[in-house]
């Protein structure tokens, strides 16, 4: 058998990273399988002005880099391949990577969750310019500016009525001629004055220079489309946590988001989840960091038992 790991960290954006510098400072020397995606979500962003700490905001990627070089100061390794398979039946686990096999005493996922985009090529050149799938990240940057969300359930509309505090108007597309979301909150969005709605319509376009400007909506009874100015567009359609290779591996819900237990326990002894992967209120960085510190001690514990048993 290959060397065993006191710990696999299999993702690396801010839970990922977090958990591997607590694990790194601990000198469990964790393994860090970070996937093609590395950094996660805030790879995706531009500049990030609510995490403490830097006041004139930081860069998304620039954060990630600084998170990945103080885990690497205490001591983390760091892979950027893909698990693809994992075996928590028997001990030490066995993580399946590019075909490479690792083994560990204890695990911790943190792969996070990915936005579901509407699938355009403009929109992947304004993600971060304009385009944008978080309200709560984002809204401060669009005071006062006229801005779309796409959607129509209740994330759509918990987005609609947040933006509604910073911005000028909202616009809120959805393809159907009525929303999923809960009546209440329809009812609140249907009498917020600065909110419009486009039903039956999609994008087919977005378009702007450095930054959005303007989309392209077309009507999907009619078929006609219209060209509107436009600062700023919020897709809200959902997300799909990054937890395919663990399915009858680890308890799932409805929507494949890991099922915890205390936070970051799963129903595996010496298995321990952090981030968006198990979290599909909040999904900050802050809050995804905060469960990666939860994770790291929760792991330590474990280990320290299993330690002193043997």
């Amino acid at each position: 058998m290959q060397n065993v790991e006191d710990v696999i960290i299999i993702g690396g954006g801010s839970a990922g990273y977090t958990a591997a510098i607590y694990a790194a400072r601990e000198d469990f020397k964790p393994l860090v399988i970070c996937g093609i995606q590395s950094g996660g979500q805030l790879m995706l962003t531009s500049t990030v002005e609510n995490y403490p700490g830097f006041p004139d905001g930081v860069d998304g990627p620039e954060l990630m880099a600084l998170f990945r070089s103080q885990a690497e100061k205490f001591g983390a390794k760091f892979m950027d391949d893909t698990v693809t398979e994992v075996d928590f039946t028997k001990r030490p686990f066995k993580v399946v990577a590019d075909s490479k096999e690792h083994y560990a005493n204890s695990i911790i996922i943190a792969t996070g969750a990915t936005a579901k985009w509407l699938g355009i090529e403009s929109e992947q050149r304004f993600i971060g310019r304009g385009v944008s799938c978080c309200a709560t990240c984002d809204a401060p940057f669009f005071k006062n500016k006229d801005v779309a969300v796409v959607g129509g359930g209740d994330t759509a509309m918990e987005e609609s009525l947040f933006l509604t505090k910073f911005v000028n108007s909202v616009t809120i597309i959805h393809r159907r001629g009525e929303f999923r979301a809960s009546k209440i909150m329809q009812e609140r969005v249907r009498s917020n004055p600065k909110i419009k709605l486009m039903m039956n319509s999609v994008i087919e376009e977005i378009t702007g220079d450095q930054k959005v400007s303007g989309i392209k909506v077309k009507n999907l009874e009619d078929g006609i489309a219209t060209a509107m100015g436009m600062d700023g567009i919020f897709v809200a359609i959902g997300y799909t946590p990054n937890t395919s290779f663990l399915k009858g591996k680890l308890k799932l819900d409805e929507h494949s988001y890991i099922i915890v237990k205390d936070e970051v326990k799963t129903d595996i002894e010496g298995v321990f989840v952090a981030g968006d992967v198990a979290d599909h209120v909040y999904r900050q960085a802050i809050t995804a960091a905060g469960s990666g510190t939860k994770a790291a001690l929760e792991a330590r514990g474990y280990l320290q038992n299993i330690k002193y048993k043997n």
